[in-house]
C-alpha cells in the first residue's frame, strides 16, 4: 500500500510540474492580453502549491524525493508548444492548448481515482484536489477561447 501512495504521489507531482512548465511556456508567448496573463500566474501558483504539498506529504512515505517530468518530457512539451503557436499564438489558441493538457491531467487523474481505492486518505485527499484544481482551470480556460 506504500507502494500505491508513493506511485500516486509521483503521478501527481509529475502533473503538476508539467502544468507550471506547460504555464511557463505559454506565458512567454502572451504580450497583450494582462488578464489572461494574471489568470496564468494564478493557475501556475495552483500547480505549485499542489506540488508542495506532495513534497510535505511524500515525506510520510518514503526519504526520497518525489519523481518528476524528464528533460526531454519538458524539452517535447516546450516544443510542441512553439510548433502548434507558429502561426497563430492567439490568447485563444494558447488557450485551447493548456486545456488539452489540463483534460489528459484530468482523465489521468480520475483513472487514479478510481484504480486505487484503498491507498491512504491523505494521499486521495490530494489527488482529488489536484483533480478538482484542473476541472476548476479548464472551466476558466474556456472563457478565452
Amino acid at each position: 500500500m506504500e507502494n500505491q501512495n508513493l506511485n500516486i504521489l509521483d503521478e501527481v507531482n509529475k502533473g503538476a510540474t508539467m502544468g507550471m512548465n506547460a504555464i511557463s511556456f505559454v506565458s512567454d508567448k502572451v504580450s497583450q492580453d494582462d488578464d489572461f496573463k494574471q489568470v496564468l500566474d494564478t493557475e501556475y501558483n495552483k500547480y505549485r502549491d499542489i506540488s508542495r504539498r506532495v513534497h510535505q506529504l511524500y515525506n510520510n512515505y518514503s526519504d526520497k524525493q518525489p519523481h518528476e517530468t524528464n528533460a526531454m518530457n519538458k524539452m517535447m512539451t516546450w516544443y510542441g508548444i512553439q510548433m502548434k503557436t507558429m502561426l497563430d499564438d492567439t490568447t485563444s489558441k494558447l488557450s485551447e492548448l493548456l486545456m488539452q493538457g489540463t483534460n489528459m491531467g484530468i482523465i489521468e487523474g480520475r483513472r487514479l481515482i478510481n484504480e486505487n481505492a484503498n491507498a491512504a486518505d491523505d494521499v486521495k485527499g490530494i489527488l482529488h484536489d489536484f483533480v478538482v484544481m484542473q476541472e476548476d482551470s479548464v472551466e476558466t480556460l474556456k472563457k478565452y477561447l
